[in-house]
Parts: C-alpha cells; structure tokens; sequence
C-alpha cells in the first residue's frame, strides 16, 4: 500500500494505491483500467445500501479486502462520511469466507446465508423433538 499525501508531487497524482486500485482525485481505479468516478462514491441502491461495494461483489475479478481498503480510503480522502449501512452493504454484497481458500474458493455471499423465513407456531417443539434437545420450560412456581 502507498499512501500519498494530498500535496506530495512525487506521486504523481496518486493519493493512495494498493496491488489492485489506484486512487487520483478523479476517483478510484482499478488495475484493469475499471473506473469510478469520486462523485460517484457515495451512490446508494434502493435499498439506501451502498452500491460500489454491493456492484463489485458481482465482478470476479475483484478482491474484495483490496477493494474495501482503497474504497474506505477514498471515502476517508473525500469526506464522504461513513453510516450504519456502510458495514451492511459490504456484508450482503461482498459476503463471508466459509473456510481458509481464496477468494474464489469457500467465499459465500452473506445474501445467499442469511434467508428470514417466518416461524410457524410450535416449530421450535418440532425442532427439539427431532434433535432430542428440550425445549425452555417456564415454571409457574414464583
């Protein structure tokens, strides 16, 4: 990682760069030439979830930790401020490593995990009774 200072001319217009992604006050870039835009940065789905990190969990070329810090970086030197569905956004769109692989291998989208169902009534009873666990029993004795 290079981190440049906002006046340091020897960066050549370079304000950070790690092995993929380069950021310039004109936004980031990726190393395959893929840009977006500074005032593009903070764009939101319908959802109010952030888009960058949701629209490059769907490129396979992307490295989701190299992304997240040169995004993070780029947020940090434009003043964007961060919220509470920053986090969320990186969580569904970029997901959770299901065991020690790269990122190809074991990366499960937390979208594709995570699925509310609705709980019908007495489940949990069902439940119990298949697994041989018991269920909480409230005593009436105070």
């Amino acid at each position: 990682m290079i981190e440049c200072g906002r006046d340091d001319r020897t960066c050549g217009g370079v304000l950070f760069r790690n092995d993929d992604w380069t950021l310039s006050e004109e936004g980031l870039e990726h190393r395959t030439g893929y840009f977006i835009e500074r005032d593009a940065l903070a764009e939101r789905r319908e959802e109010n979830l952030w888009a960058w990190p949701l629209h490059m969990a769907e490129k396979r070329w992307c490295t989701p930790s190299l992304f997240r810090e040169a995004f993070l970086v780029a947020l940090d030197r434009f003043g964007i401020d961060r919220d509470a569905e920053l986090a969320p956004s990186f969580a569904v769109g970029i997901g959770i490593r299901a065991g020690q692989g790269s990122v190809g291998e074991g990366f499960v989208s937390l979208a594709e995990i995570v699925r509310p169902r609705p709980v019908a009534p007495g489940r949990d009873a069902a439940r119990a009774a298949r697994t041989g666990r018991r269920t909480a029993r409230v005593s009436a004795r105070a």
